[in-house]
């Protein structure tokens, strides 16, 4: 019977239910908040985290699993016969171009075994739909070339989509433009954002947090006519109650077949920011 192993960055949110019914390995993010370092794995301190970040004027500093890291979730998986490996956008960090590299090593030590590196080309939410449907596909036991075109069909087609309660480390990130984001800010303007070829792009402006998120679970319907059999994944910054409402919306709108919600990591915390909401659906 042929064993699979699944490794993914940290921007990729998993339950504890989830690690453990299908199993995941780790290559973390580094992530530097002035003179404070963290890593983004199961130690983390959120709290912590986010206190330290939302106190500080600069913006975060992250560094991308490397290869290294890579090669020793490689390593912890070599008994398995294909290794699939699932990052964040690489229009969004080097982890794609790091996670090749550790691939195409690994390969060399080890011809026999098989490895895909998947680009998301999204990102929290998104990456952990990809994970998900990933695991949906490994059931139907297919050849691995099978594998591989399903989920890359799937990443196309997959929509992201976010609202942020606090632009301010959009701004501080360079990810939004600082005076549009001081008047955004001040005039309670919370735009919806959406992924695009794993890009972030502008999707519709609204006025207020819960118009946006209201706006956001409307355009759902555009890029998607039947949900019955389709996924959707919430990811929240600490957002709970958020959620609550979220997840009615999106029950009394539509009939997702299923809807997930984790709760972000420090990666996804650090870009989306308290309160922040992700979702993605396919």
């Amino acid at each position: 019977m042929r064993k699979y192993g699944i490794i993914a960055d940290t921007s990729c949110e998993t339950t504890e239910q989830m690690r453990e019914k299908y199993g995941i390995t780790y290559a973390s993010f580094k992530i530097d908040i002035d003179d404070k370092s963290y890593i983004d794995n199961e130690d983390l301190d959120l709290e912590d985290f986010i206190t330290s970040m939302n106190a500080s004027k600069n913006p975060i500093k992250t560094a991308c699993p490397s290869p290294g890291d890579f090669n020793k979730a490689l390593e912890e998986n070599k008994d398995c016969d294909e290794l699939f490996i699932i990052t964040i956008s690489k229009k969004l960090s080097g982890t794609y171009d790091s996670a090749s590299l550790a691939s195409q090593l690994f390969r060399e030590k080890y011809p026999d075994k098989k490895v895909h590196v998947i680009d998301s080309k999204s990102a929290a939410a998104g990456e952990t739909n990809v994970y998900l449907e990933l695991i949906k596909v490994l059931d139907e036991n297919i050849h691995f070339e099978e594998i591989i075109n399903k989920i890359s069909t799937f990443v196309e087609n997959m929509k992201t989509m976010f609202v942020l309660e606090d632009l301010s480390n959009l701004i501080k990130n360079g990810r939004m433009p600082k005076t549009a984001g001081m008047i955004a800010n001040a005039l309670s303007i919370k735009p919806v954002m959406k992924g695009i070829n794993g890009e972030i792009e502008l999707h519709e402006i609204a006025r207020g947090v819960n118009n946006s998120l209201n706006k956001m679970i409307k355009s759902i319907g555009t890029f998607v006519e039947d949900t019955t059999s389709g996924r959707i994944v919430v990811t929240h910054v600490r957002a709970p109650e958020k959620v609550e409402k979220i997840v009615e919306g999106i029950k009394k709108a539509y009939d997702f077949g299923k809807i997930e919600v984790v709760q972000a990591r420090g990666l996804s915390s650090g870009y989306a920011a308290d309160k922040g909401i992700v979702i993605a659906f396919d």
